[in-house]
């Protein structure tokens, strides 16, 4: 499931139009790394929110910034399975 959501992730980031060649697990999505701004972090929440069948807080975007991107498809992975095994 990680492999498919990171998949889906950085499909995401180059169709946002984001360099997605280096892009690597140790990445992170906000500055020094992606460089997602707000609103291309909730531009992304939704898009995974709409896929996958999830919901972030609204204060998780400061936390998104800082994640890299291993950590945000591993936490997207987990909530998966946890919303799959409670249906």
């Amino acid at each position: 499931m990680r492999d498919e959501v990171r998949t889906f992730v950085v499909e995401q980031l180059a169709d946002m139009n984001y360099d997605v060649d280096d892009l690597d697990d140790d990445t992170t999505l906000g500055p020094s790394g992606v460089d997602l701004e707000s609103l291309a972090l909730a531009d992304l929440a939704v898009r995974v929110e709409d896929r996958y069948g999830l919901k972030f807080a609204d204060d998780e975007s400061e936390k998104l910034a800082l994640m890299t991107v291993g950590e945000f498809t591993t936490m997207v992975a987990e909530r998966v399975a946890a919303t799959s095994d409670n249906s």
